[in-house]
């Protein structure tokens, strides 16, 4: 079964056609889509059509075949993902009218994370919020995390490893993931939760929040929030490799915003690891993740005591999936490669076998 595999980003639309092997038949990349959905586009035959979809809800825990009604369900969950969830609504219709005659799937970044024990996904809040609201750590990056922390178990040969794989991009997410399932997660109820990233805050005190309240509308603060804090608050800079370029030139802000994102990276991956009881594996997946060696660097230097020991050449020669660690390294780290369109097309075809069986 070849399948399409739609992955609508906040300002692109990539599409790739991917054979049953894995195989990529055919891509073609949006760089700068507006949503519209009328596509152009000369793609070979497919049977199916495979949607990254950001937000799953408590509804949708598998992939599961889009109906009227399914697209109706994943559209009630834009409040919980207003960044992402219109975007994929987009790709959806878009793909739609391009493909009406063969089954669509959407495929959803917390369905990785329906695993996680109640210890994690509860919050300390009052239980009648909970329940009225369906507050919980949903976490996201689940199609990110589940293809890295797999093929970087089978690259290092430790099936059922601890892994704590590390989803570094203009997103970052961590997730701690024994035997293939996943117990921890760094983002939360929504996706602006856990480390800092490009424009996002990631954590913050509650009771911060609350005194920006006082001066700031809630409009005025979500967008801070969303789109001016993270590295591009404390730098100025948005993308990693110009924070590195403007460290170069003698930039102080971006000095400590690298110090900053390294320093919640090194705190995460420990928290992680202390949920999995230990750590057998670490994984760098991502933009930043895959082509930034000083991170990688800086992370691994500072987790020495949980046995990792980084060999400069490996990783500054890392292209592709490969080891960063030295042979003698008791817990080894590995870069691989992003690869989201495995997975969707993996969950289609899981999703259209359980249909015909049925």
């Amino acid at each position: 079964m070849d399948v399409l595999v739609v992955n609508a980003g906040s300002s692109s639309l990539k599409l790739s056609v991917l054979g049953e092997d894995g195989e990529v038949l055919a891509q073609h990349h949006v760089e700068r889509w507006d949503g519209a959905s009328e596509l152009d586009l000369r793609l070979p035959p497919v049977d199916a059509v495979g949607h990254r979809v950001v937000h799953g809800g408590s509804r949708f825990t598998a992939p599961v075949v889009i109906t009227p009604v399914v697209r109706r369900e994943i559209a009630a969950l834009t409040e919980l993902a207003p960044l992402h969830q219109p975007r994929a609504l987009a790709g959806i219709d878009a793909a739609l009218a391009l493909l009406p005659d063969v089954p669509h799937v959407a495929c959803f970044d917390t369905a990785f994370h329906r695993t996680l024990p109640a210890a994690a996904a509860t919050y300390p809040l009052p239980g009648r919020w909970r329940a009225r609201w369906d507050l919980r750590r949903y976490g996201f990056h689940g199609l990110s995390h589940a293809y890295a922390s797999r093929r970087a178990a089978e690259l290092a040969g430790l099936p059922g490893a601890r892994v704590v794989s590390c989803h570094l991009g203009a997103g970052c997410s961590l997730a701690a993931v024994r035997d293939g399932r996943s117990v921890d997660t760094t983002m939360g109820f929504t996706p602006l939760a856990g480390l800092p990233m490009a424009t996002r805050s990631g954590d913050l005190d509650p009771g911060l929040l609350l005194r920006l309240l006082d001066h700031l509308g809630a409009e005025d603060l979500a967008d801070g929030l969303a789109h001016r804090s993270g590295l591009v608050g404390l730098s100025g800079h948005a993308d990693m490799r110009d924070v590195h370029a403007a460290i170069a030139a003698g930039s102080a802000d971006a000095r400590l915003a690298l110090e900053v994102f390294t320093h919640r990276l090194r705190q995460g991956i420990a928290a992680m690891a202390a949920s999995l009881g230990g750590l057998d594996l670490l994984v760098f997946t991502g933009g930043i993740g895959e082509h930034d060696p000083e991170v990688r660097a800086r992370v691994l230097d500072g987790l020495a005591f949980l046995g990792l020991r980084l060999d400069r050449d490996r990783n500054d020669a890392a292209r592709g999936d490969a080891r960063v660690t030295a042979d003698a390294s008791p817990v080894p780290a590995w870069v691989v490669e992003a690869r989201e369109d495995v997975e969707i097309a993996a969950g289609t075809r899981r999703a259209l076998d359980e249909v015909a069986v049925l």
